[in-house]
Parts: C-alpha cells; structure tokens; sequence
C-alpha cells in the first residue's frame, strides 16, 4: 500500500518508520504523572482549594481502610498498640515507603513520632513543577495513614494528626511528624 505525502508516494512501512517506537520505551509512570499533575490541577481551577485537599484524602482513604481491615483479618485482631500498628503497617508497605523513625514522644495526651518518610509520590513531585513536598498531593498519604491508623488503632486513640515538618533534600525524605491522641476516658 502506498501514500501520497507532501507529493510523494510513500509505502505504509517506511511511513511507519519515521514515528516508529517499542513498546518498551514507553514510560508509563510518566504519562500518569502528567495526567495527575492535570487533574489535581483542574480540580483546584474548578473547584478551589478545600475541594481538591478533601479529594485528595478521600482518594488515600479508601486504600488505608483496605490495608487496616487486610491486617486485621492477617493477626486476627481488632485493635493494636500505636507502636505495634505503626511497625506492621510500615512493613506491610515497604514496596512504597522507606521510613525510619527519629523521634518518639509519649505524653500523658499522646504519642508523637517523627519520621523520615520517603515515598512513592517523591519522584513524581520531584519531576512536576507545580507539585511541592507536603502540598496538596501529599494529601493522599495523609487520608491514608490516617485512615488506616484510625481504623488500627480503634478506641485507642481519638484522633491521629500527620503533618510535613520540612523537606530534607540531603537525605532525599520528607521529615514528618505523626500524632496519636489518646483516648484517656478508656
């Protein structure tokens, strides 16, 4: 079969050669961030601010509610220790986190830790301008820790806060701070 291009006859082949690619250059995480980077961009123009924070945290809800319920249903409990549900989750994650923990603070009111959280959202926002660490993407890990804590932890606590301290660019993490709010009235 032959095309007329510009004038010229061209085979289908040789057409073809000219925007040739293998399947295997394709860089399929790549074009995910740019859609994200779209939709997180186009939620906020339409629906402003709040609108897209709570999105982004339902969005990491969902999954934190289904990791919490897989390890209850793996240890065959309903509630765990803060310290216990944080190793076990941590773990049961390590194919999307690396954490380590620097800081642990008991108080009569809480227990805080603070992390080193390098996350599977960290090359993405490296590579999006208008991404930055502990912004509005960031949301989706806040929905889901929290959540999956939450769901964890029960009557245990009554609220878990999770918040980006700072950026460490040496270190390549996101240094932040979790917060689990003892139920004290138990």
């Amino acid at each position: 079969m032959y095309l007329l291009i510009n004038g010229d006859f061209m085979n289908l082949d040789e057409y073809n050669s000219m925007f040739q690619n293998d399947c295997e250059n394709i860089n399929s995480l790549k074009g995910l961030e740019i859609i994200c980077e779209s939709m997180v961009s186009k939620v906020y123009d339409l629906f402003g601010r709040n609108a897209l924070l709570s999105m982004l945290f339902h969005i990491g809800s969902g999954p934190g509610n289904t990791i919490a319920n897989r390890i209850k249903k793996i240890y065959g409990k309903e509630e765990f220790e803060v310290l216990d549900a944080f190793a076990i989750l941590v773990n049961e994650l390590n194919d999307y986190y690396s954490i380590v923990v620097r800081e642990i603070e008991d108080y009569d009111d809480k227990i805080r830790l603070v992390i080193e959280n390098h996350c599977f959202l960290r090359e993405p926002i490296k590579h999006r301008e208008a991404w930055k660490f502990g912004k509005a993407f960031c949301r989706v890990n806040k929905g889901y820790f929290e959540t999956a804590f939450k769901n964890l932890l029960g009557n245990k606590i009554i609220k878990i806060d999770i918040n980006f301290l700072y950026n460490d660019e040496e270190k390549d993490v996101c240094v932040e701070e979790l917060n689990f709010y003892k139920n004290n009235t138990i």
